[in-house]
């Protein structure tokens, strides 16, 4: 083999040996995972039939999304909702599959707008012992729950760092149960999330809302900057396939059937 020969195989060799591992991560970022918080029924919760995988509408509408894409979403679950973000801020986990946005989390991840849907966060009070409220300020003067980490939208969880007393649990149903002890006045928690979960602990009967709902926030797909598939275009094409399909019927529609599908395992079907 001549020099130049020599040099023009090695040249390929070394072209083909930079690209190789451009091509194993495209590769690998045709599959993703993300992952929510498990007790967030309809919107995400744990698949009695497969406890490490999360099931609801916001799992329903990521794997559609994928499926137009030509990509692969797996929503598994981590534990509870502060081990899932920390998770996900550390790039274990590629993205959080419904999260609302605020100052802080935009430090850790890329957002993808628009909203796919909104939810109410609400005063979660026990049973015959609602106190005189119409807003934030009412709240003041006595101690509630809420999740670690967790977020009502940025202005109120600005109000309540500087005005309210709210201790910070793990999960849900450690907030309401420290709630029925007496342990605190009231917690914050999601409106339709929170109705599932009394059902689930045969607590229904013992809790109420209080109107009107603290906030009312978007809840969206986001990239954590750590993950290596977070790229600008997935971003662009998560937002542009989001868009299309806000504009339709499909994100509510699955809501509705996740709470159908959720309410049919707590009575024992599938």
């Amino acid at each position: 083999m001549s020099a130049r020969s020599l040099c023009q195989s090695m040249g390929l060799a070394l072209v083909m040996a930079l690209l190789a591992p451009l091509t194993l991560a495209e590769q690998a970022c045709q599959h993703l995972t993300a992952t929510g918080n498990p007790e967030y029924p309809p919107y995400l919760w744990r698949d009695p039939q497969n406890p490490q995988q999360l099931i609801g509408a916001n799992a329903d509408l990521l794997r559609h999304v994928a499926d137009e894409l030509g990509l692969v979403v797996d929503v598994v679950y981590v534990g509870p909702w502060s081990r899932a973000q920390e998770e996900v801020n550390g790039g274990r986990i590629d993205m959080m599959a419904g999260y609302f946005r605020t100052q802080a989390r935009e430090q850790l991840m890329d957002f993808v707008s628009p909203p796919f849907l909104f939810n109410s966060s609400v005063v979660w009070v026990r049973q015959g012992e609602a106190f005189s409220y119409s807003g934030w300020a009412d709240l003041q003067g006595r101690r509630g729950g809420t999740l670690v980490n967790n977020s009502h939208g940025q202005a109120f969880d600005d109000y309540a760092r500087q005005h309210l007393d709210l201790e910070a649990v793990p999960s849900a149903t450690q907030a309401f149960e420290k709630l029925l002890l007496k342990r605190n006045d009231y917690v914050i928690f999601e409106r339709y999330p929170g109705v599932a979960l009394a059902r689930t602990l045969g607590r229904e009967q013992q809790l109420q809302v209080l109107e009107p709902p603290i906030s009312s926030e978007g809840l969206f797909l986001a990239l954590s900057h750590k993950s290596a598939c977070n790229v600008p275009a997935l971003r662009e094409q998560l937002a542009r396939k989001m868009k299309e399909l806000v504009a339709g019927p499909l994100p509510e529609q699955l809501v509705a059937q996740n709470l159908e599908r959720w309410q049919r395992q707590q009575q024992g079907g599938q």
